[in-house]
């Protein structure tokens, strides 16, 4: 185990730059949101670090012998990536994974120099940083491969690539026909080396079984691709192709390496996902790693039929103390969460919206109970013995919950614990 994931870090690994220091560490107690200092904000999220190191070590045990790859995109799904980097990291991943070129320069510019894979062909103009902030390329074009290769050339290095092939997907990937020509142009290079060979799996989280054949006709193609590739002697250090899904649910799936993303958050990718995990007697063990919560910041009493908020939508069934709460749309609070049925926590106890959402305030219904300002808040996280999840919100929501988690806002500050 210890060689192959040794194999995976080598592999993933390209020329690292000197860390640039760019303002603060956000790897502090607090970050600030995009509207200043957070101690001005009576509404915050709390980002548990310890759950992230949980659960990527929860699923690298699951996925053994694969190694892991965190992704961190999107900002670590809107949980910090740079902290959730670190914590992944320490709860045993390999290396890690992201969408966009800055988002790497990111991470390298905070200090990591762990690998770091771009899961999308760099642009044109992008292949100088990828080299010099030491990123590892993903090609799926000639073009690609050709630019590649005169960047490593301008630097005087030489750059590790993956080659990701379009299995079924189409989004981006090279067609499987192309793939053993765009090896071998990779390996004529002396300053090109081909490290790995992925694809991305459609429905691996899917439970028709018109889901799980095209699942397994994807990784038919892939292998497929990949025994060409070993015939012209072309053979990759490492192959990926699991997602989430595919690595907690897939087990022919995991190859060399798996990359795992909403997973380490807490969620599960789908009820197919948590479906195979019952049928192998394994409960998920994933802890949500975000809390969203927000103080009250005034309260009033209303009578029967008043109908607060735009829209005045609906009138209070009864006389009610009802609750403002500091976050709205803007922060991620869908609007239709109120038509949905949306609830918060507050004592304990599941309390109604009691209007549409605003931009950037909620109203709730509290009944008659007594509720102060500067009582706390939960619109995602655990109170007492009450939860409500991102998978709540998303089932209510028709989504997902990768939506729900990318969709909290910069301007919502984050805490970050170790627990």
């Amino acid at each position: 185990m210890r060689r192959r994931e040794g194999i995976l870090r080598r592999g993933l690994r390209g020329p690292v730059a000197p860390a640039v220091p760019v303002g603060g560490d956000r790897g502090t107690a607090e970050s600030e949101g995009s509207g200043g200092s957070a101690r001005f904000r009576r509404a915050w999220a709390e980002i548990d670090l310890g759950a992230v190191r949980h659960n990527t070590a929860l699923v690298r045990g699951v996925v053994a012998p694969a190694a892991l790859c965190a992704v961190v995109k999107a900002d670590g799904y809107g949980h910090g990536a740079v902290e959730v980097a670190r914590a992944a990291l320490a709860g045993g991943a390999v290396g890690l994974a992201v969408a966009l070129v800055e988002e790497g320069i990111t991470l390298r510019r905070a200090g990591l120099a762990d690998p770091v894979l771009l899961l999308s062909e760099p642009p044109p103009d992008a292949y100088d940083a990828v080299v010099a902030y030491g990123l590892t390329a993903t090609l799926c074009t000639a073009d690609g491969v050709a630019r590649a290769a005169e960047a490593a050339r301008r630097a005087g290095t030489r750059l590790p690539v993956h080659i990701k092939v379009d299995t079924g997907m189409h989004r981006i990937g090279a067609d499987p026909a192309s793939v053993p020509g765009l090896a071998a142009a990779v390996a004529a290079d002396p300053l090109l080396r081909l490290e790995g060979l992925w694809t991305h799996l459609a429905v691996a989280d899917g439970q028709a079984d018109e889901d799980r054949e095209f699942t397994r006709y994807q990784l038919r193609r892939f292998d497929e691709v990949a025994a060409a590739l070993a015939r012209a002697g072309h053979a990759p250090a490492v192959r990926h192709v699991a997602n989430s899904a595919g690595a907690l649910a897939w087990p022919a799936a995991r190859h060399d390496l798996v990359r795992v993303g909403i997973a380490l958050y807490g969620e599960l990718p789908g009820p197919a996902v948590a479906e195979a995990l019952a049928a192998h007697g394994r409960g998920s063990g994933l802890r949500p790693a975000l809390s969203l919560k927000a103080e009250v910041t005034a309260v009033r009493e209303l009578p029967a039929g008043a109908r607060p908020s735009y829209g005045r939508r609906r009138p209070l069934p009864g006389p009610s103390v009802v609750a403002t709460v500091p976050l709205g749309y803007a922060d991620g609070v869908p609007r239709a969460l109120f038509d949905a049925g949306g609830e918060v926590l507050i004592g304990g106890r599941r309390r109604p919206l009691a209007g549409v959402v605003t931009m950037d305030q909620i109203v709730v219904d509290c009944g008659p109970d007594g509720v102060a300002v500067g009582d706390e808040v939960v619109l995602l996280g655990r109170q007492g013995d009450e939860q409500i999840t991102a998978g709540e919100w998303a089932a209510r929501l028709g989504t997902i919950s990768y939506e729900i988690l990318c969709g909290i806002g910069p301007r919502v500050p984050r805490r970050f614990s170790s627990a």
